[in-house]
């Protein structure tokens, strides 16, 4: 396995937290592994880009942890389209299968067994 040290790319998305930042990195030039983290949250992912390169939209299966201890809401995991733009916009869309309800998820609320997944945010490549 060779990784490409040169194709790390940040983007606002932190694995599930309401703010926070996720790093991916290249395994070779179609498939990226990505982990991530933020404001009570953190993640991971599998990544493949159709297209070769960093800077390029791409399928993501994904693990979300939201929360921690007592204000964990959820655990999922789900499959995503990942949209990137040409200078720095990063969108994504997707489905969840939620594996655990935590303490802080709200009692007036049914859990759900599966979830629309989505963010915004921005993307740099380094």
């Amino acid at each position: 396995m060779v990784i490409y040290f040169d194709t790390f790319c940040i983007d606002l998305f932190g694995g599930g937290a309401m703010v926070g930042a996720d790093l991916e990195f290249l395994v070779s030039p179609k498939f990226g592994v990505q982990i991530g983290a933020g404001y009570i949250g953190y993640g991971a992912g599998l990544n493949y880009h159709p297209k070769p390169g960093i800077r390029t939209s791409y399928l993501s299966l994904q693990y979300w942890n939201q929360g921690t201890g007592s204000t964990l809401t959820n655990r999922s995991i789900g499959a995503n389209f990942v949209y990137r733009g040409k200078k720095w916009f990063a969108g994504q869309i997707g489905l969840a299968k939620t594996l655990e309800k935590g303490p802080a998820w709200p009692s007036t609320m049914q859990y759900p067994p599966v979830m629309l997944t989505y963010a915004l945010g921005f993307y740099l490549p380094l």
